[in-house]
């Protein structure tokens, strides 16, 4: 990746005012957030010869492991006064929300409820793939954005926190 490909990158993480955003391609890994700057990762592993990375849009890893993606605010969401710290959990994938592993199997959580740090708020399903969600903070659910069944992009809000 060169110079030019790099700031191209960024002009669109810009104009589209992307918080976070991950490219993988071969030899090359580039994280781009926001709030924690930019970092680009190469492994050890050369490309091939002659051979530049070809850009491609981030996709689910091959096996489900658990990911997640969280940016803290402060501001109101819904009922929830003004002053008070929340933590959003944003999707970190395209793919369809569901809150519990089966259909009748009760909601890995509520609102209301308090987690702890990396346990599993929901499920989100992306090429027949089930990405379990964590929670990056401990704290109580305030808010549930996203309804069960429904499709999700990535970055939209899923869930506010209120850390404790």
């Amino acid at each position: 990746m060169d110079l030019d490909q790099l700031k191209q990158i960024l002009d669109l993480v810009r104009e589209h005012d992307l918080s976070d955003f991950e490219l993988e391609g071969e030899g090359l890994r580039l994280k781009i957030r926001k709030s924690g700057g930019v970092a680009a990762e190469v492994p050890p592993a050369p490309a091939a010869a002659g051979a530049a990375p070809v850009a491609s849009p981030p996709q689910a890893s091959p096996a489900p492991a658990p990911v997640s993606a969280a940016l803290a605010v402060t501001g109101p969401v819904d009922s929830v006064p003004q002053d008070v710290e929340l933590a959003i959990v944003k999707s970190p994938i395209v793919g369809t929300f569901y809150r519990s592993s089966e259909p009748e199997a009760p909601s890995f959580v509520e609102v209301g409820a308090m987690v702890k740090k990396g346990q599993v708020l929901c499920i989100i399903e992306a090429m027949k793939l089930m990405n379990e969600i964590d929670s990056e903070y401990d704290g109580e659910v305030v808010d549930v954005y996203v309804e069960n069944g429904q499709p999700v992009q990535y970055g939209e809000r899923l869930f506010a926190i209120r850390t404790t």
